[in-house]
């Protein structure tokens, strides 16, 4: 599964290995986000395993899991925080990459409209105009 990217410094995908590591680090991130539970599949890896790989790799990693449809305020703090602290672009992850951009939409880390995420996610090819009394 490809990266797809929101803004400048942050793109979102489906579930990654430890196996996908180096790739996504010849790709330029610097930090990744894992927004899955783990459990949420059984054929999916940890997220302990991911991050060893991660973390081996040289990059960053921040587990902040989330089930669909349960975006809490801490969630979205972790979120921005995660996102607006990262020294260089991150990618965020969950099952599909959808929960990762609605928690990035929310949290609205870059400071940008509620229409122009609405288009970010769009672009990507996420409907989630549904958020915008969220935004």
């Amino acid at each position: 599964m490809e990266c797809k990217q929101l803004t400048e410094g942050l793109s979102v995908r489906g579930q990654i290995t430890p196996a996908d590591i180096q790739a996504i680090k010849a790709q330029g991130f610097a930090r990744i986000i894992c927004n899955r539970p783990d459990g949420e599949k059984p054929d999916q890896p940890c997220a302990d395993d991911v991050r060893a790989a991660v973390e081996a790799a040289g990059l960053e990693f921040v587990h902040n899991p989330i089930v669909p449809g349960g975006i809490t305020p801490e969630a979205v703090e972790a979120q921005r925080k995660a996102i607006a602290e990262a020294d260089g672009p991150v990618l965020a992850y969950c099952g599909s990459g959808q929960r990762a951009t609605a928690l990035w939409m929310v949290a609205n880390p870059h400071g940008l409209s509620a229409d122009d995420r609405i288009k970010c996610a769009t672009d990507a090819g996420y409907d989630l105009a549904m958020l915008r009394p969220r935004l």
